[in-house]
């Protein structure tokens, strides 16, 4: 069944402002964590489990925990609002119908490390979830929770919202900062990591929105009763944002272990025209495909879905039927990431251009079967060979698709057109 912690305010009336957010107990949380020690916090936040949502999947407190207590520069806190990965909307959601929520997880967070600065770098392409935001931040002010001497305990916080121009490697954590420098967003080589040298030469936390959503409810509720829910590795809810072929496409908050089968038919109400389901891709565009009869056998959890040869990412899931043309599916996904790779690295610059230019001749209908060999040894070669993990991103889909359908691939090659649109017509 749905949970509702991060999602609990959504269909609220006017659930942006502060007034509403106040009614159902917003900013309790900061008034408690004001009454703690900073170094509490973190170990509240450790405990619970909490991993970072925007990915990658790391423990958030101990990402906290990495920033040096004595640092000579300033610290910053990066929100990474910058939600770029086809298939993934929830970060905009809690932009647009709760961004009160981020605006307490940031000061709480913030308090936590000793950071006075932090920037939100929002999503170019973003408008009322900017405008949301942008108002959420500016009623803290006037309200007190953000600025000098918050709620009275000295501690102050300066929040700067920050637009981007709508470039996907701004996602990733060290070409956000590049952007945010005013460079161009291409990522740095780690270590340093930003933790140690992040913005402005100073130690920075670079956390995604649900992350830091989630982290009042923590504090408010208490470690344990976080890790109440999802598995003893896999701890708390997960929003997820399912589109594609179902009934009920949107986003759902569900505790981490939920079998995929009852979210795709369950909460969204099965596949549109009582189809098959094909195929899924849980996290997003750039994690590994899985056959329809995989998806049905996995939970949605870190490890489980590790198992199943794939990732949780981002929680971007994309249900696909069996009227879909694999070939044209992955035809998609390789033209995105060859015009978002930001030419710095040279397996990506060229191989996301070579993937995308393999699929596109097969599926105009003229590939040659050495096409698929060709693409398997492009996709070896790209993987684990760069500065950030976007070559990867093009690679692990490519792989996956012509592992898991070469079969239709090959029919397509044989063919010289797509045999599924080929039977949609017979």
């Amino acid at each position: 069944m749905e949970v509702r912690l991060l999602t609990r305010n959504f269909d609220r009336p006017e659930s942006w402002t502060l007034a509403s957010y106040e009614a159902t107990g917003g900013y309790a949380a900061l008034r408690k964590a004001c009454a703690m020690d900073p170094v509490a916090i973190t170990e509240e936040v450790k405990k619970s489990g909490l991993r970072g949502r925007g990915g990658a999947g790391f423990p958030t407190g101990m990402k906290w925990g990495f920033v040096p207590k004595d640092a000579a520069k300033p610290k910053y806190l990066c929100v990474n609002a910058d939600e770029s990965e086809p298939g993934t909307f929830k970060d905009r959601y809690l932009l647009e119908r709760d961004p009160h929520v981020l605006v307490e997880g940031i000061v709480i967070a913030s308090r936590a490390v000793g950071i006075h600065r932090a920037y939100v770098y929002v999503r170019g392409e973003f408008g009322l979830p900017y405008r949301r935001i942008l108002g959420a931040v500016r009623e803290a002010y006037a309200k007190g929770y953000l600025g000098a001497d918050i709620l009275g305990t000295g501690f102050h916080l300066d929040v700067t919202i920050h637009r981007g121009a709508g470039a996907y490697i701004c996602g990733e954590e060290t070409g956000l900062i590049e952007s945010l420098e005013g460079k161009t967003g291409q990522p740095r080589i780690k270590p340093p990591f930003p933790a140690v040298v992040g913005a402005f030469g100073g130690p920075t936390v670079v956390n995604n929105v649900e992350t830091l959503a989630a982290v009042p409810w923590i504090i408010e509720n208490g470690a344990n009763a976080y890790r109440g829910y999802g598995t003893e590795k896999s701890p708390g809810t997960k929003l997820f944002s399912v589109s594609g072929h179902v009934v009920r496409p949107g986003v759902y908050e569900v505790p981490l272990g939920y079998p995929l089968r009852d979210l795709v038919y369950g909460l969204c109400g099965g596949i549109r025209g009582g189809r098959k389901m094909k195929a899924n891709i849980p996290g997003g565009s750039s994690v590994p495909i899985l056959t329809g009869e995989e998806a049905l056998a996995a939970n949605l959890d870190y490890e489980s879905l590790a198992a199943a040869g794939t990732m949780l990412g981002s929680g971007g899931m994309i249900v696909i039927d069996d009227s879909t043309c694999m070939v044209r599916a992955l035809a998609t996904i390789e033209k995105f990431y060859a015009h978002e790779s930001c030419g710095q690295c040279t397996p990506c610059r060229e191989g996301t251009g070579w993937l995308r230019d393999l699929v596109m001749r097969i599926e105009s209908g003229g590939g040659t079967p050495a096409d698929l060999d060709k693409i398997m040894s492009i996709t070896r070669n790209m993987i684990g060979t760069t500065i950030c993990v976007l070559s990867d991103a093009a690679a692990m889909p490519a792989a996956s698709f012509v592992t898991k359908f070469r079969d239709e691939f090959a029919r397509h090659i044989g063919a010289g057109r797509c045999p599924i649109e080929e039977g949609a017509h017979a």
